[in-house]
């Protein structure tokens, strides 16, 4: 009887390690082609490892809570054939909870003081090893390696996790500075998951250089009939992530109402023709989509992030568009480079990511790299919403439902008063670099 032996599969750029959550298989079952092993997650995504072979589950290498580094043996299946070789699990199937996007730790190392230098210095001096999310925090925080290696860690062997760097720089460092420097601290936020039913998830994002203390939540009464229900670990991701980004931002808002009837009339007359020729149903997204890409082109410093006080002005227009998911929760896929898409192109895509979100077959990848977020509470039918930005990006759309209205429009015999579709659009914008003008333009 030969063996495999499993290895934790790679789950996107940046990600180095992972959590067992759940192990579905014990060591005795029978396992069948395909069948979910165990259940993990990581800073971007859920995932199920399915198993590559048919066979009996020998022996599970890591306990559920462990966490696991991406390439290490996690499990060893014993199969009837002959050969043996250790075998990377394809994902193949995605739980997708509301993504928190490490795109400021995307920028090169180059382009942030401190982190080679940091990164260098631990490979060559250090025996203890930390991953590269804990060290690019450590060096936005200034950590030095000493400091460092002094953080007790409650990870596998010792190990300093992410949570435990988190833990000391809020108990530790509350007035660090930043980089090493002797500007003001650019606190490092854990990145949280986030939505309610009016805005997308915020992403992870380091906060502005002023930090208000964190004011204290006032214990609730509970009387004899209420029922209590605990948060599941998506929904504190959520709660946390929502207030991150609110402390992070100081968020604005503005509004504009459209008359859209040219767009519904022209949607209504060409979608069964489109549907026939496309094999593709066309819905608003895409049409809002295209005049996102296209506002973004005129006013291009709208698709920026921040990092501390820099502002890192995007190249790719990335157009992340909010999915219902069955559960009553949302996740945000992303449409790459929806400036280079016609209508047809951005239809198909925003079809098939919200089908395959729908059935929790996203790829990590597919909710990364945002640049620019688009969410449609009118489909709540609400005519306006004030959406709370997805970090690290400055400015997220929310567009309402449309509404027939009387309206005054402007002829060359005068003013008349006809039936219109309106519909509003809200813009919420981070005020540290999008000012009034820019906001109050791009939304118009």
């Amino acid at each position: 009887m030969a063996q495999y032996e499993l290895l934790l599969p790679k789950m996107g750029e940046s990600v180095a390690e992972a959590t067992i959550i759940k192990w579905v298989k014990q060591p005795g079952d029978r396992i069948d082609l395909d069948d979910t092993i165990l259940e993990i997650a990581t800073d971007k995504v859920d995932s199920e490892v399915p198993s590559p072979v048919a066979g009996k589950l020998v022996k599970q290498l890591f306990k559920e809570d462990g966490i696991v580094q991406v390439g290490d043996v996690i499990a060893i299946i014993e199969t009837g054939d002959d050969e043996v070789k250790p075998y990377v699990a394809e994902q193949t199937q995605v739980m997708p909870y509301l993504i928190r996007e490490q795109e400021v730790l995307q920028v090169e190392s180059s382009a942030i003081p401190g982190i080679t230098q940091l990164a260098n210095e631990t490979l060559q001096s250090s025996d203890r090893f930390y991953s590269p999310l804990v060290k690019n925090i450590a060096a936005q925080e200034g950590i030095t390696l000493p400091e460092l290696e002094s953080i007790q860690g409650t990870g596998a062997d010792g190990r300093l996790t992410k949570d435990d760097l988190l833990k000391y720089l809020s108990t530790n460092r509350a007035t660090a500075p930043a980089f090493g420097g002797n500007q003001p601290s650019t606190r490092f936020q854990e990145p949280k998951a986030q939505e309610s039913s009016l805005s997308t998830p915020a992403i992870s994002q380091p906060s502005s250089p002023v930090q208000a203390s964190k004011p204290v939540q006032p214990l609730a009464s509970v009387s004899g009939g209420d029922e209590i229900i605990e948060m599941d670990r998506m929904r504190k991701l959520i709660a946390e992530h929502m207030v991150m980004s609110k402390h992070t931002s100081p968020h604005v808002t503005s509004f504009v109402e459209a008359d859209v009837t040219n767009m519904v009339l022209w949607r209504e007359r060409v979608k069964k023709n489109f549907e026939k020729r496309e094999n593709e149903k066309i819905t608003f997204t895409p049409i809002f989509i295209e005049a996102v890409t296209k506002a973004i082109k005129d006013l291009p410093m709208i698709n920026v992030s921040i990092n501390g006080t820099q502002i890192i002005k995007k190249k790719d227009i990335n157009i992340g568009m909010a999915a219902a998911l069955p559960s009553g929760n949302l996740i945000v896929p992303v449409i790459k480079n929806a400036d280079q898409l016609n209508l047809v192109g951005l239809t198909k895509s925003v079809n098939d990511l919200a089908s395959r979100a729908r059935m929790s077959k996203l790829k990590p990848d597919e909710t990364q790299g945002g640049t620019f977020t688009l969410t449609n509470v009118g489909s709540f039918g609400n005519v306006m919403g004030t959406p709370i930005i997805n970090q690290p990006q400055v400015a997220i759309l929310a567009v309402g439902a449309i509404k027939k209205k009387p309206a005054v429009l402007e002829t060359e015999f005068g003013d008349v008063i006809a039936i219109r579709h309106m519909m509003f659009l809200s813009l919420s914008y981070d005020h540290r670099v999008v000012d009034g003008a820019l906001g109050g333009s791009f939304v118009k």
